[in-house]
């Protein structure tokens, strides 16, 4: 399948995929203003703020929904509802969970010399 991180979340009655790619990495990285391994050095030392971890849901939300062909867009106040479901330390929990699996894809090695 390829670098990806994915968390299910219950959202109050409905579940939703947090998804990141390569892909939603450098949205995060544009709507942020950080290089992903500033992300993940600021996850695990303090932590995120409120709007990072509601702007890293839009984007993991919205890539989900691209995988799964859905039209309607992911708005960030569709993220902050997702947030006010979950609260915000789950919702942190999700991001960092998600963006750590993708950083840390190494895919399939084949160490054996060519032939």
């Amino acid at each position: 399948m390829g670098a990806r991180g994915e968390v299910v979340l219950n959202a109050g009655e409905r579940r939703v995929t947090v998804l990141f790619t390569n892909r939603a990495l450098a949205k995060a990285e544009t709507a942020l203003g950080r290089n992903v391994m500033a992300l993940l050095r600021e996850a695990s030392s303090s932590g995120f703020g409120m709007n990072d971890v509601a702007q890293l849901l839009q984007i993991g939300l919205d890539a989900s929904r691209r995988e799964n062909g859905e039209a309607q867009a992911v708005t960030l106040d569709d993220a902050y509802l997702v947030l006010d479901e979950i609260g915000y330390m789950d919702g942190m929990r999700a991001v960092i969970e998600a963006l750590s699996a993708v950083m840390t894809f190494g895919g399939e090695r084949d160490d054996r010399p060519p032939e």
